[in-house]
């Protein structure tokens, strides 16, 4: 197999990379990436050349992702703007790289007739109450910020583009992943780095949103899953019961920082912000057998506070121009 997979030097993609050399060592991967703030090409250090090619370059260039589709057999689409603060803050980044990026990629994959899995989210779908039930593949959507609206038309094109031209895709929602690679804007890095920077965590408002946490890995093998066995046209939700509010996950880090479980500060909420996210991932596990490796939470966060001790000079040159961004923005 000769995979590219677009968005392969950020968080998420990078994560699947290795985890597809690892598993399918007779599979040859190019990453397909801009190397926007979020993309890091020392996330692909240490891959063996033989089997790894990489591709700079931005989805949104017709004759870039032409070429990149052509000498590949299957397409992972990674790329994405993702940060909900930063498309409140600037929407049209997320225009371009969300939709626009990913028509590209469809109209390559249509010409070249190449199989196709879209990665997404499950912020498409909005939130839900404490006791509504979790999210399936026949939930509405629902999106209620500028990235979880792009990622929902981004899904939308994939589906008709699948139904009018028979473009082989399906399309995959995960929860939020934690894990290693994640830029330190997000929750889970920005709070365990704050600790081993001498900051004190930060908690959006009250701390009672919920989200689904699944780690990167377990990410990795269900979209591995879907592209090996999956069904055309279908989509899958990829979750692993992990349900926490935020409060939850900051007291936790603490906890296995050995900290006070109280020591962090409360900030200003973000504009918008979504109660509850829920996935329900009984399809994937029933049609296709996937089930996640890190069934507990505690432990995959155990992991993750451990590779970002380890890897201090991957996340340092981050830290301090982050933290500036959230001070403007009172959080």
């Amino acid at each position: 197999m000769k995979l590219l997979v677009t968005g392969g030097a950020g968080f998420i993609g990078s994560n699947f990379v290795h985890y597809i050399l690892r598993e399918r060592p007779d599979w040859h991967v190019t990453v397909f990436d801009l190397l926007t703030y979020a993309g890091n090409q020392k996330n692909l250090e240490g891959l063996d050349t033989r089997r790894f090619t990489f591709i700079k370059g931005d989805v949104c260039d017709e004759a870039a992702i032409d070429s990149a589709v052509a000498n590949c057999d299957a397409a992972v689409h990674f790329a994405a703007e993702t940060h909900v603060d930063n498309s409140v803050h600037n929407p049209r980044p997320f225009i371009d790289a969300n939709i626009l990026g990913t028509y590209q990629v469809l109209e390559a994959v249509r010409k070249y007739n190449k199989r196709l899995h879209h990665i997404s989210t499950d912020e498409v779908y909005g939130d839900l109450e404490p006791q509504d039930p979790k999210f399936t593949e026949d939930s509405s959507y629902n999106p209620s910020s500028p990235y979880s609206a792009t990622k929902a038309g981004s899904d939308h094109l994939v589906s008709a583009w699948s139904r009018s031209f028979g473009v082989q895709a399906t399309v995959s929602n995960c929860s939020n992943n934690y894990g290693p690679y994640q830029h330190v804007e997000k929750f889970v890095p920005r709070n365990i780095t704050n600790v081993l920077s001498g900051i004190k965590p930060k908690l959006y408002g009250e701390g009672q949103n919920i989200r689904d946490w699944i780690h990167a890995e377990d990410h990795s093998s269900g979209v591995l899953a879907i592209l090996e066995k999956g069904k055309i046209g279908d989509t899958y939700l990829i979750g692993a019961n992990g349900e926490k509010t935020n409060k939850d996950v900051i007291e936790l880090i603490l906890e296995l920082m050995g900290k006070p479980k109280d020591s962090y500060e409360y900030v200003n909420d973000r504009p918008g912000h979504d109660l509850r996210y829920a996935i329900d991932s009984s399809k994937l596990r029933s049609e296709l057998g996937w089930q996640p490796r890190f069934t507990g939470f505690r432990e995959g966060l155990a992991a993750t506070i451990d590779w970002y001790k380890q890897n201090e000079a991957w996340w340092t040159p981050q830290k301090e121009a982050t933290e500036a961004k959230y001070k403007e923005l009172g959080r």
